[in-house]
């Protein structure tokens, strides 16, 4: 899941793939909005609420609406790096490494978000999950050719509404077009679950919610590592 890249992979590894981080993804997205009030994912909106604040010269919110969209860029820019850097060298499961990156990361917002309540009152928190969310983003969209864009949803709804259309005009490109709606759908529903499970989660549990999702991003990625360095 972690080691095929682009023409290599099929459309049943993009749907696993998608399925389990775009559910982490959504998890998190909703657990920094019920610990801070912002959401780390949704570029959209933050750049919508940077052009709202600036209009009306609240310059203060205004910033930091843009520090969450440079982050969530930081993020995109340092696994592009990584996994630049990774083929370079020749390192087969260089994806898998930028998920235990991004599982190491997330562990540690976890602890601070345990061990530091206060945390939540400020920025540290929502930015660190930006900067983990655009580095997710990255790697999905790098590996998959960007077929696979897991905190990406109005892209994923464009998608869909462009598939409905090739279903019914292209007849000779209908399963090609099924196979590209499963993917996005199956992209948007597991955001969407993996929410609801993130703020029901986040309500009861805190921050061991991002501990939770480090441990599956690591069962994820770390059997990938394995495969790479037997290969």
């Amino acid at each position: 899941m972690l080691l095929r890249e682009g023409d290599q992979r099929t459309i049943d590894i993009d749907i696993r793939l998608a399925g389990l981080l775009a559910g982490v993804a959504g998890a998190l997205n909703a657990a920094g909005f019920q610990a801070t009030g912002f959401f780390s994912a949704n570029m959209t909106g933050n750049v919508s609420s940077l052009s709202d604040y600036l209009g009306l010269g609240e310059f203060r919110l205004a910033a930091l609406f843009a520090s969450l969209v440079v982050t969530f860029v930081v993020g995109a820019f340092v696994s592009g790096l990584l996994i630049e850097a990774g083929r370079r060298r020749s390192v087969r499961g260089i994806y898998a490494y930028s998920v235990v990156l991004e599982a190491a990361l997330l562990a540690l917002l976890g602890l601070a978000d345990i061990l530091l309540p206060a945390i939540r009152s400020g920025p540290i928190l929502v930015l660190g999950l930006s900067f983990v969310m655009g580095l997710q983003n990255a790697a999905t969209t790098r590996i998959s050719n960007a077929r696979v864009r897991t905190t990406h949803v109005s892209g994923m709804a464009t998608d869909i509404g462009l598939g409905v259309a090739a279903f019914f005009l292209s007849p000779p490109d209908r399963s090609s077009a099924v196979a590209r709606l499963r993917l996005h759908l199956a992209t948007i529903l597991a955001f969407l679950v993996g929410g609801v499970i993130g703020v029901l989660l986040y309500l009861l549990i805190e921050g061991y919610l991002l501990i939770m999702c480090a441990l599956l991003l690591l069962a994820i990625a770390l059997p990938e590592v394995r495969r790479a360095t037997r290969g």
